[in-house]
């Protein structure tokens, strides 16, 4: 899965792949985390925008008010699920970060790790949107990071962004088919397990 996330001057980052920035400045999050309105890169008719929407989705079926949003959707059932199967054929948005974090299970611990591109290039998480808010799509973890958690993002590169976007392309099995850029990982302080910590040492070695 992931909860918890680094974007640094999306802004600039993207200004490659999209036409306009709706209302959104070059900022520094080091722990970006549900529930924040968080820069994503969505499609029109006249070219792609980047806008913030809300990390967590509550699908419009959901009557309960304590119903809890849902960050993640894997890629394995996201056709079949009725909270996610319309919103992968015309809802697709993509989440600009540089990292992202997640916690390795030790016996009774779990400690953080930070995970991010050897390269330093910019990560794009595949996601789907529903009005202002996303939600990121997961997948089982490649082998090299196995070892911290059991699932991860959907990255794509930055040449794939624009082929996920294009609804007339059948969203799963593209990112099915897509090349995973590979990732590296060291361990982090846990200062990152509170959202409130937002600094870039949260992403040195430790």
């Amino acid at each position: 899965m992931c909860g918890r996330y680094v974007v640094k001057n999306s802004v600039a980052k993207t200004n490659k792949l999209v036409k306009s920035a709706i209302q959104i400045e070059d900022t520094e999050n080091y722990n970006a985390h549900p529930y924040q309105k968080l820069p994503v890169i969505k499609k029109y008719i006249n070219g792609n925008t980047l806008e913030n929407l809300q990390w967590g989705l509550v699908p419009k079926w959901a009557k309960d008010k304590n119903f809890k949003a849902l960050i993640n959707a894997r890629l394995e059932t996201i056709d079949e699920k009725i909270s996610f199967k319309k919103l992968i054929k015309n809802n697709r948005c993509v989440a600009v970060a540089d990292g992202f974090y997640e916690w390795k299970r030790e016996e009774k611990e779990k400690t953080p790790h930070y995970l991010l591109r050897p390269d330093n290039k910019t990560i794009f998480f595949a996601a789907i949107f529903d009005g202002d808010q996303f939600c990121l799509i997961t997948e089982e973890a490649k082998d090299e990071i196995k070892e911290i958690h059991h699932r991860q993002p959907v990255i794509l590169n930055q040449n794939d962004v624009n082929s996920y976007l294009d609804i007339e392309l059948q969203g799963s099995a593209f990112l099915n088919n897509r090349k995973v850029p590979h990732l590296i990982f060291h361990q982090v302080s846990k200062d990152v397990n509170k959202p409130s910590n937002n600094n870039a040492s949260l992403i040195k070695p430790v």
